[in-house]
């Protein structure tokens, strides 16, 4: 399988603190990885060192074999690298559907011609009309996206940076501030349409049953360093993992005395 994201010798400090260290990672075409790790261990510095949000003080990132290191997060995304956040970017004052609009606006204004512009391709309206029903957001068509449910507005985040068709999304904490009874829902579907569109995803979350539940591969950092790389089952079973990143006590990892 070959790989669409590689980073080699990935590196963020400020000042004396260093949010990421040596990160060498590789990451296959269509794969699902989480990402793990307690507040402030790197994941969203890693994520945000890819998308062009953050620069590195030294190492590379390449996409599809380009080297992307350094470049604006609107010429990461029209190369076919988006991301939504762990709080929705959604526009509070436009409705569900002027959000869709505005995420497939981003592609004409790329490399990636926008599909209404290609022979038999829809037209914009109904290309949103599209997405909103595959996101089963239609009912929500005409509501204002500042009124919508938390769940909801996450999905119409995810929704819009999908819209633009990238080969590669990031998701930051997809099922924060989602309730326990949406957030299996909102993954389910998701993950089915972004399968279907055949993008790979990595995505960060504090929910190890989530992690479980979606992943194929689990990176787990740790105070900017990638400490466990490989299934599910193999980094959430690691003793290093369990004590630095799950929170299991010594006794627990190990099993208390008798």
């Amino acid at each position: 399988m070959s790989a669409i994201l590689e980073t080699t010798g990935l590196t963020k400090t400020f000042g004396a603190i260093t949010a990421a260290s040596d990160l060498h990672v590789r990451i296959e075409e269509n794969t699902v990885v989480g990402l793990i790790g307690g507040n402030g261990a790197g994941k969203t510095t890693f994520i945000n060192l890819v998308t062009g949000y953050l620069r590195p003080t030294a190492g590379t990132v390449r996409f599809e074999g380009r080297d992307i290191t350094g470049l604006p997060p609107r010429r990461v995304t029209r190369l076919g690298i988006c991301r939504s956040f762990q709080i929705p970017q959604v526009f509070d004052s436009l409705t569900t559907y002027e959000n869709v609009l505005v995420g497939l606006g981003i592609v004409s204004m790329g490399r990636r011609a926008f599909a209404g512009s290609a022979p038999g391709g829809p037209a914009p309206e109904a290309a949103a009309e599209q997405v909103l029903t595959r996101f089963r957001l239609d009912a929500y068509r005409d509501e204002l996206a500042g009124v919508l449910p938390e769940g909801l507005r996450k999905l119409l985040d995810i929704a819009m940076a999908l819209a633009v068709k990238p080969r590669i999304l990031l998701l930051d904490e997809p099922t924060s501030g989602v309730s326990a009874d949406e957030k299996f829902g909102l993954m389910d579907l998701v993950l089915e349409v972004i399968r279907e569109a055949g993008v790979t995803v990595l995505f960060v979350e504090h929910d190890m049953d989530i992690v479980r539940r979606y992943t194929q591969r689990i990176l787990a950092f740790y105070e900017g360093r990638i400490i466990a790389d490989g299934s599910p089952g193999a980094v959430l079973a690691d003793a290093e993992v369990r004590r630095l990143v799950v929170g299991e006590s010594e006794a627990d990892v190990g099993g208390a005395p008798c």
